[in-house]
C-alpha cells in the first residue's frame, strides 16, 4: 500500500488531489472515498465488528429491531440500505464505515481533537475506481447501465434486496462504496459516502492491503496538525458546520477558544 507521510501543508493538499486530473472529461474530478482518523494507529474496524461477541449473527437482530423500533418516517422508502444508512447515521453498530468525498472534510477529522494533537493523523484515500474492478458481475452491471461510480440505496436493492443476499453475489470479498440519502444537513455538509463490505467479518485495511493499487495512506504529522486546524477553521470547515445544531456550535466554540500548550510543536 502507497503511504506518505507528508511535511507541509502544501505538500498535503498535492497528495490530497492527487489523480483527480480526468482527461475524458477534461476536469479535475477525483475518484476517492476519503477517511479521516486523528491516531495513524487505528484500523478501519467497523463499529459491528468492535461491538466484540457474536457480532455477525447480532448484525440482523440490530439492524431488524432498529426498523421495528424507529419511527417508519425517519427513511425513504423501505429498503434495506436505507435503512443501515440511518442506523449507522445515529450510532447503531453496523458493516458500514463513514468516508466522504471531499478531502478537508476527511481532514478535519484528523484534527477534531485537541487533546489528540501529540499523535499522528491519517487520511484513507481509496480510489472506487479501482474497488468497483473488484464487484462481482451483477454490481458491474449496474453501474455501468447507469453510468456512475458508487450506488445509491435504490441500485443496491436491485441486486440484492437483502444483507444475506448481498453477501452471496459473490464468494470473493469485494467492497462497494454507497451514497447515502440526504436525510438531513449533517449528511449534505458532510458529502456523505458509506463503505460496504460485503461480509460482516470483513476488514477493509486488511482487503486494502492485498490490492495496494486501490489505496493510498496519508500520514499527518502531530507538528502540523496545529496549522492545518487554523487553516481549516478558516476555511469554514468545522464542527458548526458539519454537525449543524447547537451540540456542533459548542463544540466548535469550545474548541476555538481553547488555549494553545506552549509545549506542543509547532509547524
Amino acid at each position: 500500500m502507497n503511504e506518505v507521510r507528508i511535511s507541509s501543508w502544501n505538500e498535503l493538499n498535492e497528495c490530497l488531489y492527487e489523480g483527480s486530473w480526468q482527461q475524458p472529461l477534461g476536469r479535475f474530478r477525483a475518484r476517492y472515498a476519503f477517511r479521516g482518523m486523528q491516531d495513524a494507529s487505528f484500523d478501519l474496524r467497523t463499529s459491528l465488528v468492535r461491538l466484540g461477541g457474536s457480532y455477525r449473527q447480532l448484525e440482523s437482530h440490530l439492524l431488524r429491531n432498529f426498523r421495528k423500533y424507529a419511527q417508519r418516517s425517519s427513511v425513504p422508502g423501505d429498503s434495506v440500505w436505507n435503512w443501515m444508512a440511518v442506523a449507522q447515521h445515529h450510532g447503531l453498530p453496523t458493516r458500514l464505515l463513514d468516508c466522504t468525498y471531499s478531502p478537508y472534510v476527511a481532514l478535519h477529522f484528523t484534527a477534531q481533537d485537541i487533546a489528540a494533537f501529540g499523535t499522528d493523523g491519517v487520511i484513507w484515500c481509496i480510489n472506487y475506481a479501482e474497488t468497483n474492478r473488484y464487484l462481482p458481475g451483477r454490481l458491474q452491471e449496474i453501474l455501468k447501465e447507469e453510468n456512475e461510480s458508487v450506488f445509491t440505496a435504490e441500485m443496491l436493492s436491485r441486486a440484492a434486496g437483502s444483507i444475506e443476499a448481498f453477501d452471496k453475489l459473490s464468494s470473493e470479498p469485494f467492497v462497494a462504496f454507497f451514497e447515502p440519502p440526504s436525510l438531513d444537513d449533517r449528511i449534505v455538509n458532510q458529502f456523505a459516502l458509506f463503505c460496504l463490505m460485503s461480509s460482516a467479518a470483513a476488514r477493509l485495511d486488511d482487503w486494502l492491503a492485498e490490492r495496494p493499487e486501490t489505496c493510498r495512506k496519508i500520514i499527518i504529522p502531530t507538528e502540523l496538525k496545529w496549522e492545518i486546524r487554523d487553516k481549516l477553521d478558516q476555511a469554514n470547515v468545522t464542527e458548526r458546520v458539519l454537525f449543524p445544531g447547537l451540540d456542533g456550535l459548542s463544540r466548535w466554540l469550545t474548541r476555538y477558544y481553547s488555549p494553545r500548550n506552549p509545549d506542543a510543536p509547532r509547524g
